[in-house]
């Protein structure tokens, strides 16, 4: 039985998902999409895990499409299948309550670029390459990105990198807002699962109902975030996260918060 194309390992609240096709820079095929929506639905499941680390195996983070599969559908019905499928993935990241971290580590193009987009946090290493590299092979961006990388960069820088498919490095992106922080590759690893720590540690509900009304801001008016903060806020002040919360800030110690 060969490994799968995306791994999933859990360590105490953290987990690492891997994509795992670094002979083929870790491209799309319909062997990673299925691979892909199965830890991701593991993820949704598992109560225990607070944070999550999405990077890939070799000296990418992922390269796109798979160039090789995507020629060979030829039957319309069987590509739209794989591309909806392919966007599925995106939903997920974006609609899991708990905080994903993209560790890019090489270069993220095509989608792979909008994989990254999709999380919640952008750590990158110094050494990483990004771009919308649709356009050179006669595509129109998917997995998101039209969606993603406007509301990131705003309208005219966006339609400038999928106009031209131009390659970016990391400082670049970080200029222009794409990722949070440019790390040294050395250190890539070890400064990104310090940060997950931090987020593991913070209340999860907490976390969980802010990721789901930020995401959605850009389709709210201000009344309408004003009504779900009322209404969250509400449901927060009930949990026992709370009360520890603030009975650690009475004796000045750092919360252990529980999820409850």
């Amino acid at each position: 039985m060969s490994e799968k194309t995306v791994l999933l390992n859990i360590d105490e609240e953290i987990a690492t998902i891997t994509l795992n096709r670094p002979a083929a820079m870790n491209s799309i095929n319909q062997e990673f999409v299925d691979d892909f929506i199965e830890v991701l639905r593991s993820i949704q499941q598992d109560n225990k895990i607070r944070a999550v680390v999405l990077t890939g195996n070799g000296k990418a983070f992922c390269a796109g499409g798979d160039l090789f599969y995507l020629v060979s559908i030829k039957d319309p019905i069987a590509a739209r299948n794989f591309i909806t499928q392919a966007g599925q993935i995106v939903m997920q990241l974006v609609n899991i309550d708990k905080p994903i971290i993209a560790m890019v580590n090489g270069v993220a193009a095509g989608a792979g670029f909008n994989l990254a987009l999709a999380c919640d946090i952008i750590f990158c290493a110094k050494s990483a390459k990004f771009a919308q590299s649709f356009v050179k092979v006669g595509l129109v961006p998917d997995c998101g990105g039209m969606y993603l990388l406007p509301r990131i960069v705003g309208l005219h820088k966006a339609k400038e990198l999928m106009y031209t498919a131009d390659l970016i490095d990391a400082y670049t992106a970080f200029e222009i807002g794409v990722v949070n922080r440019v790390i040294e590759d050395e250190i890539l690893k070890e400064t990104t699962y310090q940060f997950a720590k931090r987020l593991a540690d913070a209340a999860p509900i907490a976390i969980g109902l802010m990721k789901k009304i930020i995401n959605r801001s850009d389709n709210l008016d201000l009344n309408d975030v004003l009504e779900f903060e009322t209404d969250l806020q509400t449901i927060c002040m009930q949990t026992q996260d709370h009360q520890e919360g603030v009975a650690a800030f009475k004796e000045k110690r750092a919360a252990v918060f529980k999820g409850n």
